[in-house]
């Protein structure tokens, strides 16, 4: 149900039931006083140099709109900022003349121990969770944006540029992450320990310990200790909280207690007219939730066309690619084929021709051989003959020479 038709039903409604004189009931009844083991957030604004890297992690881990100047931008800080519908947390630079410094302060949802948010909610968009959160359940929203104007910290931001269903929209300490056993986007990112996560109760002896171990650093309170009942993100400072943007004047009492008794004086028709609101609420619900999912069906469908174009394409591709590295794969057997067959034809050449020489070698040397051993033996057969011009001992005449 959209605000404009939520309004307009309950202007109808309020008219009938003033004219009926139909009795009243209160809307909103006792407080809660939060879970003794949720979790929270110290921030020490002594430790914070205001580098704007949780933004940039809360802008990420939200899938939040990319702001228009860069997280390294650190001119932004000259102006104050609030949160808004695309900004669930700032930081502002506040220049202190006593400190003689810049301090540099996070903001973001308080998440209340007792949210002033749930507890003007008539249709329990906002939940305390038991790990410290208050989440926002936009399918519950009217619009009616109660919330924001309960909320003591000026926190919710509200999505004006949305015709059709706007939304709330405010940190939830990333209940998410928090769920899967994560830290906080802020506190993972933070690089000067400024921020700390842990259960609530220890948080408040870990802030009471630092004050205590150096009270000439800081102020010696604990914000959001007792402020409104108590608040799960908590703040210690060396400067005035009131000079780093905190209100010091909303007390202790929890928002549910203030709530209770404003929403009770707001007649809530009993008898008939609940019944009819109730159902005309729940039947533009319904219409609502129809066309939501035939707009969901439509996406998926597109989207299931799209993966199976997809897909199509893709195999097309695969078997294309797995045909050329077919072909490339014989065409490199075939070289390799190729390249090993010649350098066997060449070693064989090699050997070959090793083998000729040696067996050419060999028959030299057997030829020689052998005309050798025939030399040998045609001179030791052939007779040796006398000398010419030579005389024996004794001449012709038998005397002596």
């Amino acid at each position: 149900m959209n605000r404009r038709s939520f309004l307009t039903l309950m202007g109808g409604l309020g008219i009938g039931s003033a004219l009926g004189g139909a009795k009243s009931a209160s809307a909103a009844g006792g407080t809660f006083h939060g879970y003794p083991d949720s979790k929270g957030v110290l921030h020490d604004t002594t430790l914070c140099i205001g580098c704007r890297r949780c933004e940039q992690a809360c802008n990420k881990v939200n899938d939040l709109p990319k702001p228009e100047k860069p997280f390294t931008d650190l001119n932004v800080l000259n102006e104050k900022r609030r949160t808004s519908a695309k900004e669930w947390t700032v930081v502002n630079k506040y220049r202190l003349a006593s400190l003689d410094k810049d301090v540099f302060r996070k903001s973001q949802c308080m998440h209340c121990e007792e949210p002033a948010c749930a507890s003007a909610c008539f249709v329990k968009a906002f939940t305390k969770n038991p790990d410290g959160s208050v989440t926002y359940d936009p399918t519950l929203c009217v619009g009616c944006r109660y919330c924001m104007v309960a909320c003591p910290f000026n926190i919710p931001g509200y999505t004006y540029d949305r015709a059709l269903n706007p939304l709330v929209q405010k940190c939830t300490l990333c209940h998410p992450r928090l769920q899967e056993g994560k830290l906080p986007g802020c506190v993972e990112a933070c690089p000067t320990g400024a921020l700390v996560f842990g259960k609530r109760k220890d948080l408040v002896k870990i802030a009471w310990d630092r004050i205590t171990a150096h009270p000439e650093r800081y102020q010696n309170h604990v914000y959001g200790e007792h402020e409104m009942g108590g608040t799960a993100w908590m703040t210690i400072s060396g400067a005035e909280f009131k000079e780093v943007g905190l209100n010091e004047d909303l007390g202790t009492k929890a928002a549910g207690e203030y709530t209770a008794g404003a929403l009770g004086a707001v007649p809530m028709v009993v008898g008939i007219w609940p019944v009819l609101l109730g159902g005309a609420y729940a039947i533009t619900k319904r219409k609502e939730q129809i066309a939501k999912e035939e707009q969901n069906d439509a996406v998926n469908a597109a989207v299931a066309r799209t993966e199976e174009e997809a897909a199509k394409k893709l195999q097309a591709s695969l078997d294309k690619a797995a045909k050329e590295a077919a072909k490339e794969k014989d065409r490199a057997v075939a070289d390799e084929v190729k390249k090993a067959v010649a350098e066997a034809e060449e070693a064989l050449r090699a050997q070959l021709e090793a083998e000729k020489a040696e067996a050419v070698a060999k028959a030299a040397e057997e030829a020689a051989a052998k005309a050798a051993e025939e030399a040998a033996a045609k001179a030791a057969a052939k007779p040796s003959k006398p000398e010419k011009g030579k005389k024996g001992k004794h001449d012709t005449n038998g005397g002596e020479a």
